[in-house]
């Protein structure tokens, strides 16, 4: 009852055109689901103008006193849970933009409409002032103290005052000094921007700051691709079969099969290309480690229509023979050896040739079936 007594009599006191204003804002607050809170102070009016012309068509901004913007979350937020919160945001010159867009989109779209602009002497520098070395266009003079007043070395090169390292001239949340701004200004640094200072965003109860509002795009699409490589190659690892991963499986499991087969030497039609250059290079890997003369037996076919050669009496041992010296016994092994692997090799092409002509007889039988 006391509450409705007081409001009553304050009502009555409040001109109409300030009822109409806090009506129309309620309204505008409970018609919309995204409520944001800007601070217009320090925004000249032409870019101030220039930007509504810019965000026409795509938020609603409307601009009052904060007594009367208060009243009409007071109003609404019986209907807007959580609405009262926005109140503590409303620093500076508050203004108001309603629209049905994402609130990171509304961020962003607001932080790309920004310009740069010189800094003026008690500002707030948004972030790290940073004055880069190198020539300047100024001739040697008072300029060089001016430069070490704002804390910046420079000295003369090539007839222009140059400066000669980096220098951090204000600190991001520090005040701009007068000299300092003078200077920047000067030097044509523009480290302020001009634009709509998003202060807050309502959403469904919720209230997002502009600290959770300011996401940096690239970086935010790096850890989306980061975050994508390290999920594929788990999957991989894990041997997890998806859609992007069941190719790469696919090529996985043939090359571990692969590279199985020719370990163990598993006789197959896919590997035994493979297996005959294995053994041919461990043959010749033996031969070579061991220093073999190999002795080879020659195979002659008879040919039956020549004549069959006369028999000759064996020829005595000259002195050069009998003077060459027996093969050692590590020698007779390791030819045993070489031969045993020449048969092996043997093996594999004689079951790589009937694999070949099995796979032709059975390509012969499919034929005739089409046929």
């Amino acid at each position: 009852m006391a509450e409705a007594i007081t409001k009553t009599k304050r009502e009555a006191h409040v001109a109409d055109y300030k009822k109409e204003i806090v009506a129309k804002l309620a309204r505008l607050i409970n018609e919309n689901p995204i409520i944001a809170v800007v601070n217009m102070e320090n925004l000249p009016a032409p870019q101030l103008q220039t930007m509504r012309a810019q965000l026409r068509g795509k938020f609603l901004m409307t601009m009052t006193k904060r007594r009367l913007i208060k009243l009409a979350i007071e109003d609404t937020k019986a209907k807007k849970k959580g609405i009262e919160s926005l109140e503590a945001h409303l620093g500076g010159m508050p203004a108001l933009i309603f629209t049905k867009e994402n609130p990171f989109k509304l961020s962003n779209t607001l932080q790309k409409s920004k310009s740069p602009a010189p800094a003026k002497a008690g500002q707030t520098a948004p972030r790290d002032i940073i004055v880069n070395k190198g020539a300047t266009s100024f001739a040697p003079g008072p300029i060089i103290g001016e430069l070490a007043l704002a804390g910046i070395k420079s000295g003369v090169e090539g007839g222009k005052v140059a400066i000669k390292e980096d220098s951090v001239v204000v600190k991001a949340g520090e005040k701009i000094k007068p000299k300092v701004a003078e200077i920047l200004i000067r030097l044509g640094i523009q480290p302020m921007e001009v634009g709509l200072d998003l202060v807050a965003v309502y959403e469904n109860g919720i209230i997002y700051g502009r600290d959770v509002l300011s996401v940096d795009e690239k970086e935010y699409m790096g850890r989306l691709a980061n975050a994508s490589r390290w999920a594929f190659n788990l999957a991989v690892y894990a041997s997890y079969p998806t859609k992007s991963t069941i190719s790469t499986l696919l090529g996985k499991a043939h090359n571990d099969a692969k590279a199985l087969g020719i370990a163990q030497n598993i006789l197959e039609k896919g590997i035994i290309d493979s297996l005959l250059a294995k053994a041919e290079m461990q043959m010749k890997s033996l031969a070579g480690t061991a220093n073999i003369r190999v002795f080879e037996a020659k195979h002659e076919k008879a040919d039956e229509k020549s004549e069959p050669k006369q028999e000759t009496e064996p020829k005595s041992e000259t002195k050069e023979s009998s003077d060459l010296k027996a093969p050692t016994r590590e020698e007779l092994e390791a030819n045993i050896k070489m031969r045993e692997k020449q048969r092996e090799i043997k093996e594999v092409e004689k079951i790589a040739r009937d694999l070949q002509k099995k796979e032709i007889e059975e390509q012969d039988k499919k034929e005739k079936f089409n046929n």
